[in-house]
């Protein structure tokens, strides 16, 4: 299918960073905080070989609540892309650094990017260029998948739900979902 640019549209895979790709240890504040779930790697390595580009999607209050600074963001940015290898490296990272009661200064917004609001699915879609019906979502909490939704995603599984237990098993529930909508 190809946009009005002329360019083809393109499904994507978009996941949430803290307690899927990652363990979630709170507030990351270093680099050396991202430890890799079982799975995380192969899952998203199978993901590419399938066609899907790899976004990643986080809200990061962290920033806004003073704990670590974008830039300490940008080094997690890249020791996460190192973790994961040049196979499974995210295409693209996107994150808010909102909180609409408990950052700081001008941080603390009420924003169409923290998730559940679907802003930086919607600002990704707009600058990949991709096909959100044929788009997947993974993440842990519900506001990953209210996220997705809202944006359009509608085969989308959450680690934690009923045999969901990891990453591996969100991934193939969320293209069995897939699957079953493109009937």
């Amino acid at each position: 299918m190809s946009g009005e640019s002329g360019k083809t549209h393109r499904p994507a895979a978009f996941l949430d960073r803290d307690g899927t790709i990652v363990r979630d240890v709170g507030y990351a504040r270093s680099p050396d905080d991202l430890e890799l779930l079982p799975g995380a790697a192969a899952g998203i390595e199978q993901l590419r070989e399938r066609g899907f580009l790899i976004i990643v999607i986080t809200n990061q209050s962290g920033i806004g609540r003073g704990m670590l600074t974008e830039n300490d963001y940008q080094l997690q940015v890249a020791r996460l892309d190192q973790l994961l290898g040049s196979s499974a490296r995210p295409d693209a990272h996107y994150h808010c650094p909102h909180h609409p009661t408990e950052a700081l200064g001008v941080y603390k917004i009420s924003c169409s990017c923290r998730k559940p609001a679907p802003g930086l699915f919607l600002k990704a879609a707009a600058e990949w260029n991709i096909d959100m019906n044929a788009s997947i979502a993974v993440g842990d909490s519900p506001r990953d998948i209210e996220a997705a939704r809202a944006a359009g995603i509608f085969a989308c599984a959450r680690i934690g739900d009923a045999g969901l237990d990891n990453f591996t098993k969100a991934v193939d529930e969320a293209l069995r979902r897939l699957s079953r909508l493109d009937r």
